[in-house]
């Protein structure tokens, strides 16, 4: 509640009460307050990217500051508030369930937020026009029909937005920390996040590589010039610039020793007799 009321109070631009705050948790929990409000705090700026600031130093009023670039207004993802504070709760859920989950699923998640199908939410609007039509248009989510199911059932997977903008270990990271967990206490999906590291560590590899054989080779020709019929740099071995070592041994292997003085050389053997 605390959460939702402080978001609300950015959302309308409005400072934020100490007095309203303690009215919100219930005064009995006036001494544990400063703790309630770092918590949520860390819980906005860790999902919105907004931080609770005190307006004057020993004030009762709170106001929320972006922590993003102010000219945009938006996270890594391209997102804009408050759309940015359900992306990456719903591509974590997607990823513990295997790459996919089912509306149902993720509807099941949105109710523990408070948030349900067909009801306006005070922060976020309508809740379906957001995650079936809204971030499936920016490509962060893709929704589906399931395959077979019988009446239709629908799903969601991460869209061709989140892939290139998102990691698994990011999403896997954020998880870990609303949970005050470390991502390791997720066995499975840490050594998956791990492979999708290294899956793109190597085609960032490639690509660069591919790019740099391209350079060279165009450099290599000047103007009015004819370029060389013996070998020509192409993407086809660009790969072996990536290891200049392995590159020169194949495409320069080593000359045969000529035979020592006095030295016959050897004669090929004799093919066998046909039967």
């Amino acid at each position: 509640m605390l959460m939702q009321y402080l978001l609300f109070k950015y959302k309308m631009k409005q400072p934020v009460n100490k007095g309203d705050m303690l009215q919100i948790i219930s005064r009995r929990f006036k001494e544990q307050f400063p703790e309630i409000l770092k918590k949520a705090s860390e819980r906005i700026q860790l999902v919105f990217g907004l931080e609770v600031k005190q307006i004057k130093p020993n004030s009762s009023y709170y106001t929320l500051v972006s922590k993003l670039d102010p000219s945009t207004g938006t996270l890594a993802t391209g997102l804009p508030f408050p759309k940015n504070g359900l992306l990456l709760p719903i591509l974590g859920v997607i990823f513990l369930k295997g790459n996919r989950a089912s509306e149902a699923e993720i509807w099941e998640f949105l109710n523990i937020l408070g948030i349900y199908d067909g009801k306006v939410h005070i922060i976020f609007g309508e809740p379906r026009n957001l995650i079936t039509k809204d971030l499936v248009k920016e490509k962060y989510l893709e929704y589906r029909k399931m395959p077979n199911s019988d009446p239709p059932a629908y799903e969601f997977l991460w869209g061709s937005r989140a892939m290139a903008e998102i990691t698994k270990m990011k999403v896997l990271q954020f998880l870990a920390k609303v949970n005050e967990r470390d991502p390791q206490s997720f066995p499975a999906h840490y050594e998956e996040a791990l492979r999708d590291e290294e899956e793109r560590a190597r085609a960032e590899a490639v690509g660069r590589c591919g790019t740099t054989a391209k350079d060279k080779a165009e450099s290599e020709v000047t103007p009015g010039s004819t370029p060389s019929t013996t070998h020509t740099s192409n993407g086809s071995d660009s790969w072996l610039m990536c290891k200049p070592a392995l590159g020169h041994k194949l495409l320069n292997p080593p000359l045969q020793s000529p035979p020592k003085h006095g030295s016959s050389p050897e004669r090929p053997r004799p093919l066998p007799r046909p039967i």
